[in-house]
């Protein structure tokens, strides 16, 4: 009898949770798109702005751990600094504001909107301090 009950719940959350999760994803590969011939024209080269517009766009963007390697090569490549990439990276795979309103719905607005500020700020703190460790070494 539980488990009917437990399936029966799992799937009226998977009917709630679906339209919300598709929804999320075409925004997110719209935006990954739009931004991907961005990225490299965007970064100024200042050391203060670079990381902070790093972690805006990777929090705008979302991506997998395992691409972030392909994407940071291409930005260093294109000339943006080291600080600027690892600042998108980090935020490209712990913030994600394209599924706010999914994270929100089923973790709850004040958890969902703490996390990302929190992922955004050490975005900042993690790619400062990658930096100074790869100088000291």
């Amino acid at each position: 009898m539980q488990i009917k009950q437990s399936i029966k719940k799992t799937i009226q959350v998977f009917k709630t949770a679906l339209p919300i999760m598709v929804g999320m994803l075409l925004l997110i590969n719209l935006l990954n798109v739009f931004l991907k011939d961005y990225y490299s024209t965007v970064f100024t080269g200042n050391v203060l702005l670079d990381p902070f517009i790093g972690s805006l766009l990777g929090s705008v963007s979302f991506g997998i751990p395992v691409t972030s390697y392909i994407v940071g090569g291409e930005l260093l490549l294109e000339g943006v600094s080291l600080l600027a990439v690892t600042a998108f990276i980090m935020a490209w795979t712990t913030v994600g504001l394209a599924m706010l309103p999914l994270e929100a719905s089923f973790l709850g607005k004040r958890f969902a909107l703490t996390r990302n500020i929190v992922n955004f700020i050490f975005s900042l703190i993690i790619a400062v301090l990658v930096i100074y460790t790869l100088k000291v070494f």
